[in-house]
């Protein structure tokens, strides 16, 4: 599984390590509470970008999405680590989890080919220097690397879902 989009990790535990000391509100605005009855609610809105944090009715679902992420993992987590690591939306009329963590955002991604924070970050950097997440803003599609004092793009974007959502990171919840 690739847990940044700079290098492979093998395995499971490193993404979970650094998503148990992310907050769910490490990348951006906050999460909403969870609709009453949240498939119902889908349903009806298609499509809704709001953030929502996790409601314990979604256990079931939520354990089988995180094994379709992160299909080398040993066993699922506890409900007391979805409070802090699954998030939902709406996308199609269906629900959408993601879990957060520190190289994973649960927000709507940044496709500008233009980055400030990188930009700003290679004026004093030496040339090969990687801009990191920290610099170019977690949230940022594309990887930079200094060149001459500017930031270039490198690598491949992250593939987004017609909402601007990693795709990688969102999967849809089994309905009841």
């Amino acid at each position: 599984m690739t847990v940044s989009r700079f290098s492979k990790v093998g395995g499971f535990y490193a993404a979970m390590s650094m998503a148990i000391l992310a907050s769910p509100f490490a990348v951006g605005g906050t999460a909403a509470a969870p609709a009453k009855d949240l498939h119902q609610h889908c349903r009806e809105a298609g499509n809704d970008d709001t953030i929502r944090e996790y409601s314990h009715a979604l256990y079931h679902g939520t354990v089988e999405a995180f094994r379709t992420l992160f299909p080398d993992a040993k066993g699922a987590l506890s409900d007391s680590d979805f409070q802090t690591q699954a998030q939902y939306r709406c996308m199609s009329g269906k629900i959408m989890v993601c879990f957060v963590g520190a190289n994973l955002p649960c927000v709507k991604m940044n496709a500008d080919r233009h980055n400030a924070g990188a930009e700003a970050y290679c004026r004093s950097a030496r040339d090969g220097d990687h801009v990191s997440a920290a610099a170019a803003g977690h949230d940022a599609v594309y990887s930079f690397q200094c060149r001459g004092g500017k930031a270039e793009i490198v690598g491949e974007p992250w593939a987004l879902d017609k909402r601007g959502f990693a795709s990688k990171l969102w999967t849809e919840l089994p309905d009841r």
